[in-house]
């Protein structure tokens, strides 16, 4: 049978450089097949790398209709309503997508099986490091996939929700699942993380755009991987994953976020104006987001093959091409 992958989200940062990944694997378009709802990402930039199309998880049909169709061999569940902050603001939005769309895929599965009891793809799941909410502190961190699941936003419990679905429909339907719990992940294309904005805002300042650079609590500490570094764990847990287990995908290094600001000042070259931005203050974030990959290394041999450094540097080349600035890093 034709290796056929099946990518939800594919108009997200994840999505796209997964394409771009598979393409470069020497995957073709017709073996790539790709939906997306809302992009976060510019979709031009995966054009003719796979095949794309608009779809909306919240509606089941259209869901059946593509797995009946296509009968992907594997599935990366990448759709989300992905901020925790806009969970606060369309809660139910977020259960929907998150909660209900991952019931759709599984119920679309579950629907092809039942006329081709062969049909046997594996599915891994974006779960989130969000589902660790309260258990996040810097005396229990980095957290390993036994910590107690305590999300503090409607979206850290939508990531619960998925992530239980896709333990539920392998204990109980034999469905190859893998649950990925992804820590911060940021690089070329992210938007709304807290590396991406700051590199977004330095070219704007470096453009003359604007004047200062807004920030909010620089004192959180986050664990930080490369998108690329994610991708190839997602891949690897496709082909290595015990089926059914769940995986914590982090960097091995977790960073003070006020000590990414000198790290981009030295990429752009110029010192950064900072101001403090009382809307990025949030109560609710956790002082510290890091996760133990132990068990994802041992079980793939996952590597980490992008520096910190080298992941601001490739950001900032993306947004100086974004908006027209062609300076060489």
């Amino acid at each position: 049978m034709q290796q056929k992958i099946y990518i939800t989200g594919v108009g997200g940062m994840v999505g796209s450089h997964m394409v771009d990944t598979l393409a470069k694997e020497g995957l073709s378009p017709d073996q790539i097949i790709g939906t997306y709802y809302k992009p976060t990402t510019d979709i031009a930039e995966i054009k003719g790398k796979a095949t794309l199309s608009e779809l909306d998880i919240r509606y089941s049909a259209p869901v059946h209709d593509l797995i009946r169709a296509v009968k992907p061999t594997t599935i990366f569940h990448l759709a989300a309503q992905s901020y925790p902050t806009v969970s606060w603001e369309r809660p139910e939005e977020t259960m929907q997508t998150n909660v209900q769309g991952t019931v759709h895929l599984f119920e679309a599965i579950r629907s092809v099986r039942r006329i081709d009891p062969d049909y046997d793809p594996v599915v891994v799941v974006a779960c989130s490091s969000a589902e660790y909410g309260a258990s996040l502190t810097p005396e229990n961190t980095p957290v390993n996939e036994q910590a107690e699941l305590l999300p503090l936003h409607p979206y850290g419990v939508s990531k619960v929700g998925q992530d239980l679905l896709a333990y539920q429909y392998h204990a109980n339907e034999g469905i190859r699942t893998i649950r990925a719990r992804i820590f911060n992940t940021t690089g070329p294309r992210k938007v709304g993380d807290v590396l991406s904005d700051f590199a977004r805002r330095a070219v704007a300042i470096e453009n003359g755009d604007a004047s200062t650079l807004r920030v909010g609590n620089l004192e959180t500490r986050r664990g930080i991987t490369d998108v690329r570094d994610l991708v190839h764990a997602l891949l690897l847990l496709s082909t290595k994953g015990e089926w059914g287990a769940c995986y914590n995908i982090c960097g091995q290094y977790d960073y003070r976020i006020g000590d990414l600001i000198p790290m981009i000042e030295e990429v752009v070259g110029i010192p950064l104006p900072i101001e403090v931005d009382p809307v990025l203050l949030r109560p609710s974030d956790e002082p510290v987001i890091f996760g133990d990959a132990t068990r994802l290394i041992e079980r793939t041999g996952w590597k980490q093959h992008f520096s910190i450094e080298q992941t601001i540097a490739d950001t900032i080349h993306y947004w100086r091409q974004k908006s027209g600035i062609t300076m060489t890093l």
